[in-house]
C-alpha cells in the first residue's frame, strides 16, 4: 500500500463533502422513502440512493481498482487491497423527518471488507446541516472542521466515574429486539448520569471522540455505521474494543473514555446488555 493515508483522507473527505451536498438539497426539497429493508421501520430513501450512486461514482474515478461496500448497492471487489466502506446517509429516519443529525460516513480500510480483520486507515464523516467535518488518519489523530474552517483536535472526555458519564446508544429495528434492549437499557440507567438516542451511530462515534459523549454501546450495527466513526473515536483516544477484546461488529460496538471503559464494560456485564 504505496498511497499516504492524508492522501486517501482528502478523497474521502471531498466526496463526502460533495455527497453531504447532495444530501442537504434532497432534503430541502422532500424526502420520500423508496422502500423499506429488514423491517417496516427500516427504510431507505430515494436520496439514499442517489447520494450512493454518487460517491461510488467518485470513488471510481479518483480510485479505480479499490473495493467498494456501501449500504444501498452492494459490494465491488478490490484489487489493490483497499475497500471504501459507505453509508450514503446515516440516520435516514432523521433525514426523513427533518432532523438535522444525519451524515455521511466514508472510511477506507485495508484487508478483507470485515471489520473483525480490516484495518481502518481513514475516515470522514460529515453532517451537511452544522457543517462539521470529523476525519481522523491511522495515527494521525481525530480533527474536527468546523463550518467556518476552524479545525480542532479532538480528544475524548475523562469523567472520574460511570456515574458521571453521559451514555449513547441505540435500537434495532426490529420490535422484539427492540423491547429487549429497552428492557437491557432500563438497568443501565442508574448507573449513569443519563443516557441519549441520537439515530445516527456515525455522529455517535464521532460525539465521543468530540467529548460531547462518553460513551456510546449499540448491538446489531452494519460495517458502514461504523468504519469511519470507531477511527475517529480511537484516534481521538477512546477505548474502542469490545469487553470481549473484539472489534465493533454487529455482536457490539462498544466506545468509551478510558476513565470508566472498564467499570461501563463491567456493568454491561452486569445488565446483560
Amino acid at each position: 500500500m504505496t498511497d499516504s493515508f492524508d492522501a486517501l483522507l482528502d478523497v474521502a473527505r471531498s466526496i463526502a463533502l460533495e455527497a453531504g451536498a447532495l444530501a442537504a438539497r434532497r432534503r430541502a426539497e422532500g424526502v420520500e422513502v423508496a422502500a423499506s429493508k429488514s423491517s417496516p421501520v427500516d427504510i431507505v430513501t430515494f436520496a439514499d440512493r442517489e447520494v450512493e450512486a454518487l460517491i461510488r461514482r467518485r470513488l471510481a474515478e479518483e480510485r479505480p481498482g479499490d473495493g467498494f461496500y456501501g449500504e444501498e448497492s452492494g459490494a465491488e471487489e478490490s484489487t489493490t487491497g483497499l475497500t471504501w466502506i459507505v453509508d450514503p446517509i446515516d440516520g435516514t429516519v432523521n433525514f426523513l423527518y427533518g432532523i438535522p443529525s444525519y451524515a455521511v460516513s466514508i472510511a477506507v480500510v485495508e484487508g478483507e471488507p470485515d471489520p473483525l480483520t480490516w484495518r481502518a486507515l481513514a475516515g470522514c464523516v460529515f453532517n451537511p446541516v452544522s457543517g462539521e467535518v470529523f476525519t481522523a488518519t491511522r495515527g494521525g489523530g481525530a480533527h474536527l472542521t468546523h463550518a467556518g474552517g476552524d479545525t480542532d483536535v479532538l480528544t475524548v472526555s475523562a469523567p472520574p466515574t460511570l456515574s458521571q458519564a453521559l451514555l449513547a446508544t441505540g435500537f434495532a429495528y426490529d420490535p422484539a429486539k427492540r423491547v429487549e434492549q429497552g428492557r437491557r437499557l432500563g438497568a443501565l440507567l442508574g448507573l449513569v448520569r443519563d443516557i441519549r438516542r441520537i439515530g445516527a451511530a456515525s455522529l455517535d462515534f464521532c460525539f465521543v471522540a468530540a467529548g460531547r459523549l462518553d460513551a456510546y454501546v449499540e448491538q446489531g450495527l452494519q460495517p458502514w455505521d461504523h468504519a469511519a466513526g470507531v477511527l475517529i473515536a480511537e484516534e481521538a483516544g477512546a477505548v474502542v474494543l469490545t469487553p470481549a477484546g473484539a472489534q465493533a461488529s454487529r455482536e457490539l460496538s462498544f466506545v468509551a473514555a478510558p476513565s470508566i471503559a472498564a467499570e461501563l464494560a463491567d456493568a454491561l456485564e452486569s445488565t446483560g446488555f
